[in-house]
């Protein structure tokens, strides 16, 4: 018998939500013009994309052309790195960049491309919480560092960082800051100006958008070479065909979500810690993972002693629960979690990553239903090893 479906992976995914459908259906079906056109059928996708970077401008308090809309995060994201240090390197004759160990894979990737090319890399290590120290920070800086990229909440362990006071560090020495918010946005206050940062990034499938469809945030005066070349779209700096439908898909997301974010983490935060207090109350043989209070209040996960991490996820799964080792964005990766192996968390193999991340749809019988679950698989499965 099919077992209801708990979706317990927000942090993956959302699902897109009707208003957000709503909205983009004109631009899906009757209102198709390209918005470089200069006839009406044109300018009518232009205003959608004008009054979409307005509504984004003023959540970010920032001014619209300070905006590129892109791909998703991972495109943002090597747009930051990879644009802001080759825009560096142009006009000096070397360029360091900084991120710390628990970046995404779209960080940390695009940092060791850069690095192939002779550019100088500093991995910043993270405590077993997965905060980065200012005074790390501070000592890695350089004349030549020409970015720092520290993302603002982690996407496996939920840990929150300190970032308008690494921010702070930075520009004290002028050196330009990104923050990958990608998991933050809808959670976590997003104003450029109260964080400090230089460069923002995010992607509206985190916060019940459309996927495909991201943001940057570029301040103005931060340099930013294209890593899309073509057409004059986004001022140049990310040429292709802008698409509308995700575009207003996203301001409309972004929208919504700010307006609930405030009750919305106020009603998944005493979830979240009764889903960790009832998994850890219940099973010995496990421990939290991430920094126990500056976390996202839909996280929570766990490093979990003596079973096996496919055989827990396939056996929750049976049972309706829709839950994660960490990343989607690694899954059918043989290699550990980096992040998890940045805190110290995983120590054999006889340990198994569970990530569960809260939504909308979630409530007290969902996370009641998940404690319940996870208790009894992982015993029988114990029970086997």
């Amino acid at each position: 018998m099919t077992q209801p479906l708990h979706y317990l992976d927000h942090a993956a995914t959302t699902p897109l939500a009707p208003e957000v459908l709503e909205a983009m259906m004109p631009y899906l079906t009757t209102v198709y013009g390209n918005p470089s056109s200069t006839h009406q059928a044109g300018r009518t996708a232009l205003n959608a994309l004008d009054q979409a970077r307005d509504t984004v401008a003023g959540i970010l308090g920032c001014t619209a052309a300070e905006l590129v809309f892109t791909g998703g995060g991972s495109e943002g994201d090597n747009l930051a790195i990879k644009g802001v240090v080759q825009a560096y390197l142009r006009d000096h004759g070397s360029a360091h960049v900084i991120v710390s160990a628990i970046e995404h894979h779209a960080c940390l990737h695009a940092a060791e491309s850069l690095e192939r090319s002779g550019i100088a890399v500093t991995i910043l290590p993270v405590d077993g919480t997965g905060q980065v120290a200012a005074a790390d920070l501070a000592a890695a800086l350089r004349p030549d560092t020409a970015l720092v990229s520290i993302m603002y909440a982690n996407n496996e362990i939920g840990t929150i960082q300190p970032i308008a006071a690494l921010a702070a560090i930075a520009k004290a020495q002028h050196i330009p800051f990104h923050t990958d918010a990608v998991q933050a946005a809808g959670l976590l206050p997003i104003g450029v100006a109260d964080l400090g940062v230089d460069v923002l990034t995010m992607t509206a499938h985190k916060f019940y958008g459309p996927k495909g469809t991201g943001v940057n945030y570029v301040r103005r005066g931060i340099a930013c070479t294209p890593q899309i070349h073509g057409g004059a779209q986004e001022r140049r700096r990310r040429a292709g065909t802008e698409n509308i439908a995700g575009i207003v898909g996203f301001a409309a997301a972004l929208q919504h979500a700010e307006a609930k974010r405030v009750a919305e983490v106020a009603r998944l935060t005493p979830l979240r810690d009764a889903l960790i207090a009832g998994i850890m109350g219940k099973l010995p043989g496990v421990r939290l993972t991430g920094h126990a209070t500056q976390r996202l209040a839909n996280n929570a996960s766990f490093v979990i002693d003596g079973v096996d991490g496919d055989s827990l996820l396939i056996l929750l799964d049976q049972r309706g629960i829709c839950a994660s080792s960490g990343s989607a964005c690694t899954s059918g990766s043989l290699e550990p979690s980096h992040v998890l192996a940045a805190i110290g968390a995983i120590g054999s193999d006889e340990q198994a990553a569970l990530r569960v991340s809260l939504g909308r749809t979630s409530d007290a019988d969902t996370v009641d239903y998940a404690i319940a679950a996870v208790v009894d698989v992982v015993q029988k499965l114990r029970l086997v090893a």
